[in-house]
């Protein structure tokens, strides 16, 4: 499975939970996660990846700051893994 059929589900789904789904892309800094998440309530960073795939250390290393900061930042890498971190 491609990491784009991830991403397309990820932004059906939050949109019929009510939700909006942004493309993120830092200026001058890499290892943004790929989407900013935004439900009802709450608001998830989300880096997608292709099945067994992992994040490179750069992209780890910025989503440890974001958790320092407070925000949450979910690695997903299946259409099971959107689901659950949607529930």
């Amino acid at each position: 499975m491609r990491e784009n059929v991830i991403e397309n589900h990820l932004v059906q789904r939050a949109k019929q939970l009510g939700g909006e789904v942004r493309k993120v892309r830092w200026i001058g800094r890499r290892g943004a996660p790929d989407r900013l998440v935004m439900l009802p309530g709450r608001m998830l960073w989300v880096e997608l990846k292709a099945p067994g795939e992992k994040v490179k250390p750069h992209q780890a290393r910025e989503h440890e700051r974001m958790r320092a900061m407070g925000q949450t930042v979910a690695v997903v890498d299946s259409l099971d893994e959107v689901e659950a971190m949607l529930a």
